[in-house]
């Protein structure tokens, strides 16, 4: 009676461990793999013109990329080519050495590379990572976090998003972070005075192709010189097109031939708008992306975006994920239902397997064992859960609840032959601890060397492994005692069976 006790508090524990430990260990899509590679995005303010983020870009390159001994190849990427926006953003790609070939990891590089970064004030130097897995569009590359904010008004998000960001910029979750909704792109808006235009004889579109002509670098032809085509483009100096004020020392010609001054016609005003609307899911939205802080992880990262969220925005916006904050959502949600699908079908061929409802629940009680020893495993290596320590768990099932199959068949045989009930628990824990301590240790053994992480680019599946060595060495101890105890409470009658002495 008082190992059956004993076994259901084991279990409870167990149980209450798997609680614990699980909801305060960090979870992320996949551990951060060495691959040798690191991004640098280089961000301005908006309106910043190309020469000034190419001098930008010459300064990092030169002055901080070429100071990384680890690297092997720096490519550096021109102004709104390789940022993918405008004339204000530009990106720096540095191929490292081989792990081998040097001693300090990528992560630590990135670390050094975010420190260094530091000393510029004028513009925003963000390291990026690729991540492990990286399923959805646009998810490889970009910064881990990106949170989506969703309103039908563009004005309420217009008023929003600067409190939102300040949180964010406070945040110790974070380092480094971006908006692709701006409205600080400076614009010039002319406005046409027609009937002063019409007095003179100038039409709109006579000053419309005067401006285009003069500002837009607009390709007229082709000619041919020494053999090679050049291009024929049409735009006035630069030294006369930098200051809005240059527009309006332009001349246009009237019906009669004669050059009006564009001053005397338009009025320009300055102003400050987006440079781009962008939509999700057919709502107008903004998405905040951030770089995690040094030991935060990605859940980290989308749980502070939700607190900050829920001090900043109201009901009527709508929060959503993208990229790779995206990808870890739908994992977590897609194995805890491969989870639960497993725990269902295997008690489910249990119970057709031995008729019976109750030896399955008795087999599968090793599960929890099995569970507490993975998280408690992870906790103890520093690990987190992630989508291979999760796949992890769901061998767990199959793996352990052999060894209850191996005890409860041998007792109910036992049981068959007239063997009352405890001493047929005691006999099949000790004819069935070599065929499990086997298979346990081969199969611990098989996982050591992913926990190990003996291999290259292994460093992702060590959860892995830790789940399965940890879980199948806890088990093993736990299940010899806790099994045949609750076997002894919970089995019923088997044919052929008188009732129990």
């Amino acid at each position: 009676m008082k190992a059956r006790w004993i076994s259901f508090i084991i279990v409870l524990a167990c149980v209450g461990l798997i609680y614990i430990i699980g909801k305060a260990l960090p979870s992320e899509l996949a551990p951060m793999e060495d691959r040798s590679r690191i991004r640098a995005s280089i961000l301005a303010t908006e309106g910043t013109d190309f020469d000034y983020m190419d001098k930008v870009v010459f300064d990092v390159a030169q002055k901080i990329i070429d100071s990384i001994p680890e690297k092997r190849v720096v490519l550096s990427f021109a102004p709104g080519f390789g940022g993918g926006g405008g004339s204000n953003m530009a990106m720096i790609s540095m191929g490292l050495s081989d792990p081998s070939d040097r001693k300090r990891t990528q992560d630590e590089v990135a670390k050094q590379m975010n420190r260094m970064f530091g000393k510029y004030s004028n513009v925003r130097v963000l390291t990026v990572q690729e991540q492990t897995i990286s399923v959805g569009l646009g998810s490889r590359g970009s910064l881990p976090v990106q949170y989506v904010v969703q309103h039908l008004d563009f004005q309420k998000l217009k008023e929003r998003l600067p409190k939102f960001m300040e949180e964010v910029s406070k945040s110790p979750v974070f380092q480094g972070f971006d908006l692709n909704l701006k409205f600080n792109k400076p614009e010039l808006q002319i406005t046409i005075d027609r009937l002063r235009a019409s007095e003179l004889g100038v039409s709109v579109l006579d000053i419309s192709n005067t401006l285009q002509l003069a500002l837009s670098g607009r390709r007229f032809g082709y000619f041919i010189m020494e053999g090679k085509q050049y291009q024929v483009i049409g735009q006035v100096d630069r030294d006369n097109r930098d200051d809005p004020l240059d527009l309006k020392a332009f001349y246009v010609r009237n019906r009669n031939g004669d050059l009006i001054q564009l001053d005397n016609l338009v009025t320009i005003t300055e102003s400050a708008n987006p440079p781009q609307i962008y939509h999700f899911n057919r709502f107008k939205s903004a998405t905040v992306s951030a770089g995690l802080a040094p030991g935060k992880t990605l859940g980290d990262g989308i749980k502070e975006m939700e607190r900050i969220a829920g001090i900043v925005l109201d009901d009527t916006f709508t929060k959503s994920l993208s990229g790779s904050s995206r990808d870890f959502a739908e994992s977590s949600s897609n194995t805890l239902f491969a989870f639960l699908l497993a725990l269902i079908l295997i008690y489910l061929v249990l119970a057709a397997q031995f008729e019976s409802f109750i030896d399955p629940f008795i087999i599968m009680i090793t599960v929890p064992l099995a569970l507490a020893g993975a998280v408690l495993s992870l906790d103890m290596f520093g690990q987190t859960i992630n989508i291979f320590s999760q796949i992890g768990m769901i061998m767990l099932i199959g793996l352990v609840t052999k060894n209850g199959i191996l005890i409860v068949e041998f007792a109910n045989q036992k049981r068959r032959a007239g063997v009352a009930k405890m001493e047929a628990a005691v006999d099949s824990a000790v004819a069935r601890l070599r065929p499990i301590l086997m298979t346990t240790l081969a199969t611990t053994l098989g996982a050591l060397p992913i926990a190990l992480s003996l291999g290259s680019a292994g460093k992702s599946r060590i959860p892995l492994g830790v789940v399965i060595v940890g879980g199948m060495l806890f088990s093993l101890v736990l299940t010899l005692y806790v099994v045949p105890a609750l076997y002894t409470f919970l089995s019923r009658k088997k044919k052929a069976v008188a009732d129990e002495i």
